[in-house]
């Protein structure tokens, strides 16, 4: 019970220092530390990532940080796509999904490390992006390029978090990125509501297969939602690259890791 409170809080600490990240780690940690089937890994995963990341999106709502629109518009995407990936993931042996995370992960950490320093142009990039705030403090500027991209945004995401777990920050905080203007604050903030989104189906969906061990899932959410909780606190007071840096490491190492397993060297 203790180590399964650590490892969720663990992954609520990750999710709330940056908005993604929440599943890319839950997966390994149920896998490789408790000995969990990745197809009950999983769902046991999105569960708890999606409990946390509602909590987040309430209280981003609060402050008044998240772009609920656009928000409702992946999520709802995400949502369609997720059964999709429950399915595949009952469909596909456990070996070449162990290594389908593991080249996942080895690139998250890749391109983490990649973006710890802000690349110049950024102010002439931001003028290019399809969905922009009009003003400070009011709501994106809604074109039909900027609707395609958040909805592929949300397609992707759906597809990733169902068949493995993963997938939603780490396809939404890049994407919110590249097409919107938005600050980091807020897009971590609406990132997260999309994660609460597009979990409902996805846990719906694997509830629906038998695939989720309440026993598992209870305390490993409990520890994710209050690290993140106290990690919100922390968010602030750290420097973006360090978190990115730490992250890139961890990131990597758990794909050598992930990769030893579906070598049968673990």
């Amino acid at each position: 019970m203790l180590s399964t409170l650590l490892l969720g809080a663990l992954v609520g600490l990750v999710l709330a220092l940056t908005g993604a990240g929440g599943g890319v780690l839950s997966i390994p940690l149920l896998v490789l530390v408790l000995h969990q089937p990745m197809a009950q890994a999983a769902p046991v995963g999105l569960l708890a990532v999606g409990l946390a990341a509602a909590l987040g999106a309430v209280l981003g709502l609060r402050q008044g940080i998240v772009r609920y629109r656009a928000a409702l518009l992946i999520g709802l995407m995400g949502m369609l796509a997720a059964p999709m990936g429950v399915w595949l993931a009952h469909q596909l042996p456990a070996t070449p999904l162990l290594l389908g995370m593991s080249v996942l992960l080895a690139w998250l950490g890749w391109r983490a490390w990649r973006d710890s320093s802000l690349p110049g142009g950024e102010a002439a990039r931001l003028e290019q992006v399809p969905c922009q705030v009009i003003a400070p403090g009011e709501p994106l500027k809604w074109t039909a390029p900027c609707a395609r991209a958040l909805a592929a945004t949300g397609l992707q995401s759906g597809l990733l978090s169902g068949l493995v777990g993963v997938g939603g920050g780490f396809v939404i905080v890049p994407a919110l990125q590249r097409h919107t203007d938005l600050d980091l604050r807020s897009v971590q903030a609406t990132s997260l509501a999309v994660i609460a989104l597009v979990s409902v189906s996805g846990v719906g969906a694997a509830i629906g297969h038998g695939a989720v061990s309440l026993e598992l899932a209870l305390p490993f959410a409990a520890g994710a939602v209050a690290a993140l909780l106290a990690g919100r606190r922390w968010a602030d007071l750290l420097p973006v690259s360090w978190m990115k840096r730490g992250f890139a490491v961890l990131c990597l190492l758990t794909a050598a890791l992930m990769l030893a397993r579906a070598g049968g060297w673990l």
